[in-house]
């Protein structure tokens, strides 16, 4: 039950994400703080979650590794807005792919073990 509510916390994280990336891509401007803030606190929690599962009951491994990944893309992520958003430059396009990407594969993992499927 722990890994698939913070799968859900993720998911929803995952909404604001596509939106912040479609406002970089789109409207060739850095997404609104409140929002990247939002976007943050909301993976903070699927994180902490996931990490107390992990700490606390058996977990596939497969949920170990998503959360390394996880935590790398939240680095980046935390890198993004304090090196370019707070200084008022515009997120560089391979940083948001990469960090994206790092964070799709972990959520993949994540739901293959939170939903009995790895």
């Amino acid at each position: 039950m722990l890994l698939q509510t913070a799968t859900i916390l993720l998911a929803i994280t995952a909404l604001g994400g596509v939106l912040m990336a479609g406002i970089r891509f789109t409207a060739k401007h850095n997404p609104p703080a409140w929002l990247a803030m939002l976007h943050g606190l909301l993976a903070a929690s699927g994180l902490t979650l996931l990490a107390y599962a992990i700490c606390t009951v058996p977990v596939p491994a497969t949920a170990k590794l998503a959360l390394a990944l996880f935590l790398a893309a939240g680095a980046g992520g935390a890198g993004m807005s304090l090196a370019y958003k707070w200084r008022n430059r515009l997120l560089p396009a391979w940083l948001v792919v990469v960090h994206a990407t790092a964070s799709v594969i972990a959520f993949v993992l994540l739901a293959l073990a939170a939903f009995g499927l790895a």
